[in-house]
């Protein structure tokens, strides 16, 4: 009997070391997102182009506040060189953020509050782990706006809807 209560003991305890080490690797993963996601923006701020776009991956995809706004990444650097190259690109601030692993270990998303110079954004995206590296892979910057809020959006952005879609339908 002792001999099966010392197996039992021994069981459930190797389990519970397996499932802390799990844990720790989880919360080592979301760190690293963390981390590489803050310096993404800090590199903004700093407009550090290199860095910036160092923490991006080769395909990566940015999408902006407008409708038309879908760069992929070659697009992307282009558009954002110029405001890089004055010194201050932008500054997104995380006032919350939620990451979510993926079970395979190579990709996470996450969604983020900001604190833009726009007010309250939307951000939302996918990391890709590439030679122990966590990328930007793909982000979707968004302008909140409150529920009690959007008729009046509605019928500020409608005549820009209509051309957009008119185009759009014609292609």
């Amino acid at each position: 009997m002792k001999k099966f209560i010392a197996v039992c003991f021994l069981t459930v305890a190797s389990f519970s070391c397996y499932a802390q080490d799990f844990s720790n690797a989880e919360l080592s993963a979301r760190e690293q997102v963390a981390q590489t996601i803050k310096l993404w923006h800090r590199a903004a701020a700093n407009a550090n182009f290199e860095a910036y776009f160092g923490l991006m991956t080769e395909d990566a995809v940015f999408i902006g506040t407008e409708a038309t706004e879908n760069w992929q990444n070659q697009d992307f650097r282009e558009y954002a060189k110029p405001h890089f190259d004055k010194g201050k690109a932008w500054e997104f601030r995380a006032m919350q953020r939620n990451i979510y692993l993926g079970k395979n270990g190579d990709y996470v998303w996450f969604d983020e509050l900001l604190d833009t110079q726009m007010g309250i954004c939307r951000g939302s995206g996918i990391l890709e782990k590439k030679d122990e590296n966590w990328k930007i892979k793909h982000y979707v910057l968004s302008i909140t706006i409150p529920n009690e809020n959007v008729d009046e959006v509605l019928a500020i952005k409608k005549e820009a809807d209509q051309e957009l879609q008119s185009k759009l339908q014609k292609n």
